[in-house]
């Protein structure tokens, strides 16, 4: 299938596709984009659309009185699984898809997860569409969140997990996928959000300049790991 097409929910402009954009577009992919800074509703149905990504953001998967497209958000990703419409949920978008399905968010117990962290696909089979070539591996990830996902719906698959987090990444259905690290980020994104914490990161204990100075230092690596990850997404998307 060329010119596939994907709807992509962004929560927040400093929050946006990163580098996946031109990674899915070199493989084909039209991005259509939607959200409150996009200046464009999110839509009521998937129809005409070959994929779904939900992005990430500061607000919480049911904080639907603050960001009132989140019912809506939520309905796209439930359409998604029951209609086997490829769909990657990152971050906020992993947390929506859980409680989409059936799952649950808290505060994460062991405290948030920020900068430059590791995550181990232990849980990942070899012929998984996306994360197949990193079964069994663990690797480097940007981490940015407070939240996590308590419970999955039944019949999810926890594909990658790290010491602070159980559900890093999972599989519902077909062709759902939620990750709640941020392979979409790379370093000019992680100062923007360094940016928009302020002091805030003085009272989990980390310095906004250390955070950043670490995943420039990961960033060849993290580029072409996650890169590689958004054209497995694309395929997905395409056949």
């Amino acid at each position: 299938m060329s010119g596939a097409r994907v709807l992509v929910v962004e929560h927040q402009g400093n929050a946006g596709l990163g580098h996946f954009a031109a990674r899915l577009r070199g493989r084909g992919v039209i991005l259509d984009t939607v959200g409150p800074d996009a200046g464009r509703d999110v839509p009521p149905t998937l129809d005409g659309y070959d994929g779904l990504i939900v992005l990430g953001g500061s607000m919480g998967p049911l904080d639907d009185e603050a960001a009132p497209w989140l019912p809506a958000t939520r309905e796209l990703l439930a359409e998604g699984v029951s209609r086997e419409i490829p769909t990657l949920g990152i971050c906020l978008g992993a947390q929506l898809l859980a409680a989409a399905t059936g799952g649950s968010v808290r505060t994460a117990p062991a405290g948030p997860e920020v900068g430059l962290c590791a995550v181990d696909f232990a849980g990942a089979d070899p012929t998984d569409p996306l994360f197949g070539g990193i079964a069994g591996s663990e690797v480097p990830v940007v981490q940015w969140h407070w939240l996590e996902a308590a419970e999955l719906p039944a019949g999810a698959r926890v594909l990658a997990s790290s010491a602070a987090c159980r559900n890093q990444a999972f599989r519902i259905g077909v062709a759902a996928w939620g990750v709640q690290f941020h392979p979409e980020a790379l370093t000019t994104t992680a100062e923007d959000w360094v940016e928009e914490e302020g002091t805030g990161l003085d009272d989990i204990g980390l310095a906004g300049p250390e955070v950043i100075a670490r995943v420039r230092g990961a960033e060849p690596r993290l580029s072409e790991l996650w890169g590689e990850v958004a054209e497995r997404f694309a395929e997905v998307v395409r056949d």
